[in-house]
């Protein structure tokens, strides 16, 4: 249905979240927007911005290989003692969106990091926890006298720091240098006429930025964790990415996008990483936006849809071993990677992952970044991780340790 019924598909329900934080009509963000014109602007723009990236000094591409270099540096410090990697991979990738979107990185101890660090982490857990979930289903429940303000109290926080990034940029901007996501915008910002109707307004600007941080940092930081997981837990397969990478790109070069299509092997198991990590079982919520019918059952206009990806991901009629870790799930009888029309972990339609083509490359830089420097293993004396995860609307493993050696 959300292939062959896209258009039909492609609305969002209500968000009352967006409400409480004072944010007016047309004022929802990328991810959040209605089907229309506004969205179709600030998608567009975001993807071409993200694809392009003809902002800053650097490529996208760039950004994220210095990430995984400080990273990777930061790993060496735990060399030989248990950690819970966690935390460092949530640091790498969020830098990476602080990167594209506030024009520069922080260093992981850097007081303004760590805050926003903490603004975004109590943002995704109320929009996890139980009151934060009933809200969106019950929209009446904003209306209790000071439970609205309750809510977003720490969301408030947040996005006055984005506000305020914001006046600076603007304060510091030079018309003719595109430092980042936000100066890219602010150009669009000023194209637009004040009668037209756009998803070109400071409001959205903001609400865009967050939008980022959700489609760029939890999802992909615990992929992460979860190919750190199967590494410790499967040491074979570790091994068998490291000779495809030692022979690829030696131990001394810097992995690129251009290796991905020499390695097979790897690429498969990062892949395989995302079809059992399963990051967002029930993807975004979407909502009809006509009257539809799939399958024989007729769909009215206005119904919220939870698209299933795990009846997708782990159908048997698709996976050879639909349960189990398998890289050959990706591999044809030639060791050539395949891509099963049923891997879908960014959904699809219309409203496919915004973050898709970031996620994609952070994921294979990082990884074979790590695999091309590190062996990881389960620390001394300390039982074999479990392969059950934590679900909220994120599905994340749960808290592990791991052992890290220079290879």
């Amino acid at each position: 249905g959300l292939i062959n019924k896209a258009e039909d598909m492609s609305d969002r329900p209500d968000f009352p979240g967006n409400e409480s934080y004072g944010f007016k009509e047309n004022c929802e963000g990328v991810l959040a927007a209605r089907y229309g014109a506004v969205w179709r602007d600030l998608r567009r723009f975001t993807l071409s911005t993200l694809r392009n990236f003809g902002v800053g000094k650097k490529s996208l591409e760039e950004r994220v290989q210095e990430e995984a270099h400080y990273l990777c540096s930061a790993f060496k410090t735990k060399e030989g003692r248990p950690f819970n990697p966690r935390v460092l991979l949530a640091n790498a990738v969020t830098n990476v969106i602080c990167s594209i979107t506030f024009g520069d990185r922080f260093e992981y101890d850097d007081k303004n990091f760590q805050k926003v660090l903490s603004l975004f982490g109590d943002l995704v857990k109320y929009d996890s926890d139980f009151i934060g979930q009933l809200t969106n289903l019950a929209p009446g429940l904003m209306r209790i006298p000071g439970l609205a303000r309750q809510i977003a109290k720490n969301q408030d926080e947040f996005f006055y720091f984005l506000k305020k990034i914001v006046e600076e940029h603007k304060k510091t901007r030079d018309p003719n240098v595109k430092r980042d996501f936000i100066d890219a915008f602010l150009d669009e910002l000023e194209k637009m006429k004040p009668e037209s109707i756009s998803g070109f307004s400071e409001p959205n600007l903001v609400l865009t930025i967050l939008d980022l941080f959700i489609a760029g940092t939890e999802t992909t930081s615990s992929t992460l964790r979860w190919g750190l997981l199967y590494m410790i837990l499967f040491p074979d397969i570790q091994k068998r990415a490291q000779e495809e990478i030692d022979k690829v790109i030696g131990r001394d070069r810097q992995p690129s996008m251009d290796d991905r299509v020499n390695m097979p092997y790897t690429n498969a198991v990062i892949h395989e990483v995302q079809r059992m990590g399963n990051i967002l079982p029930f993807s975004v919520p979407r909502r009809t936006s006509k009257h539809t019918e799939i399958n024989g059952f007729y769909i009215p206009k206005g119904i919220t849809i939870l698209p299933n990806l795990t009846t997708v991901l782990q159908d048997p009629n698709h996976w050879e071993r639909p349960y189990q870790f398998y890289p050959e799930h990706f591999l044809d009888a030639e060791g050539k990677f395949i891509k099963p029309d049923a891997f879908l972990p960014f959904g699809t339609g219309r409203r496919i992952c915004l973050g898709e083509p970031l996620a994609r490359m952070e994921l294979f830089l990082f990884f074979t970044s790590f695999l091309q420097k590190f062996y990881f293993s389960i620390p001394r004396d300390q039982p074999r991780p479990t392969e059950e995860a934590r679900v909220g609307i994120f599905r994340v493993p749960a808290n592990f340790d791991l052992c890290v050696n220079l290879r």
